[in-house]
């Protein structure tokens, strides 16, 4: 059988989302994988890539065939240079982790509990109304 280290497109419309899979080379783009190897998000920037360097050593051991695309990949990650013993490139940009969100009350909130209404309520006016009534009546 011949295997093919491919992309398995996933995402919807414009935010493409691949994963890196061993297929036979004659099944469908998104047809059934032997195994997946890895992942690729083109649309974050950087570009998201992980890749499972023991497997992906393992099936390009075994002979199977990268496509142009995950070739690609696979230099950038320095898979294919370890795989052909030469040195490795220079490493990948990694996204710096996102910072947590800093909470309503760290940023100075309010510690004067809550704060007047602009408009009073309905139900404060009939109050003040009726008591205004009894009052008037019992006078």
């Amino acid at each position: 059988m011949a295997v093919k280290i491919k992309l398995k497109r996933l995402g919807k419309i414009r935010s493409p989302h691949y994963r890196i899979v061993v297929a036979d080379s004659r099944t469908r783009r998104d047809g059934r994988a032997i195994e997946e190897i890895g992942l690729y998000h083109p649309v974050q920037n950087p570009s998201r890539i992980e890749v499972d360097s023991e497997r992906a050593q393992y099936w390009l051991g075994v002979g199977a065939q990268p496509t142009e695309p995950v070739l690609a990949i696979l230099k950038l990650t320095g898979d294919w240079q370890k795989y052909k013993g030469e040195p490795a490139p220079a490493p990948l940009l990694v996204a710096e982790p996102k910072a947590a969100r800093p909470s309503f009350d760290a940023l100075g909130g309010d510690d004067e509990g809550k704060g007047e209404a602009i408009t009073q309520k309905k139900k404060a006016e009939k109050k003040d109304e009726a008591t205004a009534e009894s009052a008037s009546t019992e006078a």
